[in-house]
This record gives structure tokens, C-alpha cells and sequence, in this order.
């Protein structure tokens, strides 16, 4: 079937000793609730949903609210259990490394380790830290350091430097602009251009980039008819990877897939922040309800992975 053995490129983990640290490290000031996790339940999850394998990451807040040595700390402890998780269930989970941003020193040193030494299948960066978008200078050492090792870089999403809307979290909304905010910066400061080798992931099918992107296109060379043009910028933005994670549908899937390369295409479903029943139902649209080929739901449910994680069989 073509959804069978998907590869999930946007499912967290939950460490229980990082869950019992956050409420006393500033919790989740997106207003989104810890779940509760364990293995065993993704595993089962997982089974229900046809997942061959899910690459975890550790979500927002990661481990900015630690100071100092106990974030960088912490962030190891994180990338060891996941990699722990990968040996003893083979084939079954992967792991984006944690990093202990924004202290670049220790980001660059942790992304080597992991990469190097646990063979972390990539890393997981946020959007921003402390309003400082991924685009910024600062980050140069850890780009050149990624760039090196051709990693793959998964960006999700944290709430921007903005009050949260009063009953409204966080990742209903704000998230999927900070997605498209960041990514927009990236494109703009040259990121892409600098650092070919890496592969960028960006959740929820970017947010509004595929929506709005050529309003960014159009009106960035009227403001700097100096700099690239509206194709040079279109092109740049279709660098970009992207998973379907909550984002799949009737409604939003026309601008997706007008836009984006089809084959930078990969499954996700941000489960267990999204609640099974969350997650399952949009697996559904996208296997029912998005107006896709059977050949189209292969390749992105797996075969797309397939080709950016390689030890992937």
C-alpha cells in the first residue's frame, strides 16, 4: 500500500528526566501541555499508523531555559538516551540531535558528537532563540560545522518574540509564523547560498511559506533591485525540505504541492504533541483527501526519506 512503512520525519520524544526538569526551568511558555510519553506507546503508535521509523527530536522549549554548563548538560544527556532508544530498538527510531543553543561554542561542540560519534541521523534546531533568527551571523560556526558533514537540520518551530493571543497557544498559530518568519530570514541572509550541503527540513509543510511565497519573491527585489530576483529567490525558497505534519488536506495540499518540490516531500506527524487521534486524522487526509497519486503518497510517506537518511532500509 503506498502508505505502508512510512518514515516520520516530525515525532518527538519525551525524556522523563527532561519532562520532570521543565516545569522548574520556565515549562512551555507556549501554553502547549508536556504529553505523556514512554517507547512503548510510540511504538504503538507508530504500529497503528504504519510508521516503519520515526526520527525523534526533542521539541520547544528544547533546553534554553538551563543555564550554562547544565544546558550543555542537558542537551548531551537528551542525545544519549535517543541514541540509547536507537540501538535497542534497530531500525525503529532515529535522532535529531539536541543542541544546546544559543551558545554557539557548545551547539558546534554537541552537533560533532552527536554527529560523529553517536551517529545521530541529523539535528533539530528552533526557530529563534531569544528573538535571534537562524539567518544571524552569530550562527555562522555551526552552519560551516553542519555544512561540513552535509547534515540534515531540522527546524521546528518556537514562539516568537510576541505576547501569546489569550486562549490561544502558542503552536495553533504562532508557530507556523515563525516557521515562515524564519524561513524567509534564512532565504533573505543567504543561509541556503552558504551552506549547500546542508538539507533543511522545515515543519508543518513550512507554514505559510508555500501560501504567501511569492509575496515574498515579488515585493523583496522591489525593495532591493540590486539583490536577487523573483526567480532566483523562488528557486532558493525550493531548496527548502518540507514535512506534512498537520498540514495535509484539501485545503491547504493545492498550495503545497503547486509550490514545493515533490520530491522534498516528507511524511510527519508531530505525534505525541499532537494526540493520536490529531495525528491519525490528518494521516488520513493525506492518504484520502489531499488529491494524490499513489506514486505521490510513496514517496512522500517514504521513499523521499529514504533518499536524505540513508542507513534507512
Amino acid at each position: 500500500m503506498p502508505n505502508a512503512a512510512r518514515i516520520d520525519v516530525h515525532t518527538h520524544v519525551v525524556p522523563p528526566f527532561w519532562a520532570e526538569e521543565l516545569p522548574s526551568h520556565g515549562g512551555d511558555p507556549s501554553g502547549w501541555s508536556t504529553p505523556a510519553w514512554s517507547p512503548e506507546a510510540h511504538l504503538a503508535f507508530m504500529d497503528d499508523q504504519q510508521v516503519a521509523t520515526s526520527v525523534l527530536s526533542l521539541t520547544a522549549p528544547s533546553v534554553v531555559a538551563w543555564e550554562g554548563q547544565e544546558r550543555r548538560d542537558m542537551a548531551r544527556r537528551v542525545n544519549e538516551y535517543v541514541a540509547e532508544l536507537v540501538s535497542r530498538y534497530p531500525g525503529r527510531f532515529g535522532n535529531f540531535a539536541t543542541l544546546p543553543l544559543p551558545d554557539v561554542e557548545g551547539a558546534v561542540a554537541e552537533a560533532e558528537y552527536a554527529l560523529d560519534e553517536l551517529g545521530a541521523d541529523g539535528v533539530v534546531l528552533l526557530s529563534n532563540y531569544g528573538g535571534v533568527y537562524l539567518g544571524d551571523p552569530r550562527y555562522a560556526p555551526l552552519w560551516e560545522a553542519l555544512n561540513r558533514r552535509s547534515a540534515v537540520v531540522f527546524i521546528h518551530p518556537t514562539s516568537p518574540p510576541i505576547e501569546v493571543l489569550p486562549g490561544v497557544p502558542g503552536p495553533l498559530v504562532d508557530y507556523p509564523f515563525d516557521t515562515t518568519r524564519n524561513a524567509v530570514q534564512m532565504v533573505f541572509s543567504g543561509v541556503l547560498d552558504r551552506y549547500p550541503d546542508t538539507k533543511i527540513i522545515l515543519a508543518h509543510a513550512g507554514g505559510f511559506v508555500p501560501y504567501a511565497v511569492m509575496r515574498f519573491c515579488e515585493l523583496q527585489p522591489a525593495l532591493d533591485p540590486e539583490g536577487p530576483s523573483t526567480e532566483e529567490l523562488l528557486a532558493k525558497f525550493r531548496l527548502f525540505y518540507w514535512d506534512t505534519a498537520l498540514s495535509s488536506g484539501p485545503d491547504a495540499f493545492p498550495s503545497f504541492l503547486a509550490f514545493a518540490d515533490h520530491e522534498r516531500i516528507l511524511f510527519g506527524s508531530d505525534f505525541p504533541y499532537a494526540p493520536a487521534s490529531v495525528a491519525t486524522a490528518f494521516d488520513q487526509l493525506l492518504d484520502t483527501d489531499s488529491g494524490l497519486t499513489d506514486e505521490q503518497k510513496t514517496a512522500f510517506n517514504r521513499g523521499n526519506a529514504k533518499k536524505l537518511f540513508t542507513r534507512l532500509v
